[in-house]
């Protein structure tokens, strides 16, 4: 089910920092709350392989993300715990040491159900034993999403297990996303900050494709 133009769920979530707290974390009041954008970012599990090399990519952009006004945070089905270990496993360790943004532990898989984004399939239910058994891991894709300030989900995206994410994709979403928001027009493919953007209607088209097939 696509959440774009909708609201984010509305739902809290237990969360870990690098200071070693736990604490309750509802993505939809950050973003109307703090009147700031939320990129939240989903990955499978704790103590892996390419995970920690996104936590730690978005680490090194969460200035750019400040300066734009929106909150990034990580999300798993871990537990705090297992976070809070991780966080203090050195990065020449496959750690993620020095990441200092919430992680959601969504270890009821609470929130990750609603945005059908775990891993399982072929669920069957045995009537004889009242069990439910699936196939997959039951973790999350790598799921992405933007919610504004009002609570409004702008963009989202699933990659596979093995598919890494462009966090500077993210950030261009961002930009292109508070240019909308300032100056009411559009932004047209490859935008990117300080480029040229058009206005919905038919001529401005007409003129920017004019313009870059020139």
């Amino acid at each position: 089910m696509a959440l774009v133009g909708k609201k984010f769920p509305n739902l809290n979530v237990n969360a870990m920092n690098d200071m070693g707290d736990t604490f309750k974390v509802n993505v939809l009041e950050e973003a109307v709350n703090n009147n700031k954008k939320v990129l939240l970012f989903w990955y499978p599990k704790d103590f892996t392989f390419v995970c920690p090399t996104e936590l730690h990519a978005f680490q090194s952009a969460l200035a750019e993300f400040e300066k734009r006004n929106t909150i990034v945070i990580g999300a798993s089905c871990d537990t705090a715990e297992v976070h809070f270990a991780w966080l203090n496993t050195p990065k020449d360790n496959g750690g993620i040491e020095g990441v200092t943004y919430p992680i959601l532990a969504d270890s009821n898989r609470n929130l990750a159900s609603t945005l059908g984004i775990l891993d399982i399939s072929n669920e069957q239910y045995n009537e004889e034993t009242g069990v439910v058994t699936v196939e997959g891991d039951n973790v999350t894709y790598r799921a992405t999403y933007i919610i504004d300030e009002e609570g409004t989900v702008q963009h989202e995206s699933i990659n596979n297990m093995p598919l890494g994410r462009n966090v500077n994709e993210y950030l261009r979403l961002v930009d292109a996303l508070t240019h909308v928001q300032k100056n009411g027009e559009v932004c047209p493919a490859n935008w990117e900050e300080g480029k040229d953007a058009m206005k919905a209607d038919r001529n401005s088209t007409a003129e920017y494709l004019s313009t870059i097939l020139n």
